[in-house]
């Protein structure tokens, strides 16, 4: 049975839609010149938020616009200078995005209830969690550990490092016992890599992109169609599981054997 359900942050358990690190990045990228879509920004969440900026320079449209632009292709320099630009835009408005995602308390009171310890990965550095977590916590949310990329030696998701350290501190002996649950394909990747069991959580996900006033105000028709598309999406990055929301996660923990 489950023992362990490791949770994402952002998009998973507070900041509903990922609201914080999108409007950051793009604003980091406006900085440096780049005009980015959300749709561009959204595709490597997950990430560590260096590999995050990499990864979106690599892509074949982005760096066309940017060579475009300064008349050249991107290189590492150009990654850290936006990611110079990016880490300050993202500090000032992450004590905005800490709002737990519905669900949340009632999820971790069920989890505990049978016995589960709750660990968490992130993209967010050590620097952006000492400011998130004390936040959740505040209102109400602490998990039994917090890991970042900085704890598995620089190297974040896709690499299973985290869920592995996780695993580690918590004394977890077995990967068939521990359940991932995330928002991104960088999670399900994560989860994967590590032999670990993979869900995905529909509402709220950067996957998803919405809002919740935005998601607030769809009709349920909209709703079932918002879900459809990013249920696609997490099928084909291997989630084993794709929960519609955090009510989900307990049942789910309950049935795997």
């Amino acid at each position: 049975m489950i023992t362990t359900v490791i949770f994402d942050w952002a998009g998973t358990t507070i900041d509903f839609g990922s609201v914080a690190p999108v409007s950051a990045f793009r604003e980091a990228f406006r900085q440096y010149g780049i005009e980015v879509s959300e749709e561009e920004t959204r595709a490597p969440m997950g990430m560590l938020k260096i590999d995050h900026i990499r990864t979106m320079l690599a892509a074949p449209e982005l760096a066309a616009r940017f060579e475009a632009a300064k008349g050249r292709r991107p290189d590492e320099s150009d990654a850290q200078a936006i990611y110079a630009s990016f880490e300050p835009a993202q500090m000032a408005v992450l004590t905005q995005h800490c709002d737990l995602k519905p669900g949340l308390i009632d999820c971790v009171k069920a989890l505990r209830a049978k016995g589960i310890r709750i660990g968490t990965t992130t993209g967010f550095t050590r620097e952006m969690m000492a400011v998130v977590a004390p936040e959740a916590e505040r209102f109400g949310y602490k998990p039994d550990l917090v890991v970042t990329a900085e704890d598995a030696d620089g190297r974040g998701r896709p690499y299973p490092y985290m869920i592995f350290e996780n695993m580690r501190r918590l004394g977890e002996v077995d990967v068939r016992r521990v359940l991932k649950v995330g928002d991104t394909v960088s999670d399900i990747e994560e989860a994967r890599a590590s032999g670990v069991w993979a869900a995905a959580v529909l509402e709220g996900s950067s996957v998803m992109g919405l809002t919740r006033a935005e998601w607030d105000a769809l009709s349920e028709a909209g709703r079932e169609a918002a879900r459809a598309k990013a249920r696609a999406v997490f099928e084909a990055a291997g989630a084993q599981f794709i929960l519609r929301n955090l009510d989900e996660v307990p049942i789910l923990a309950g049935m795997i054997a």
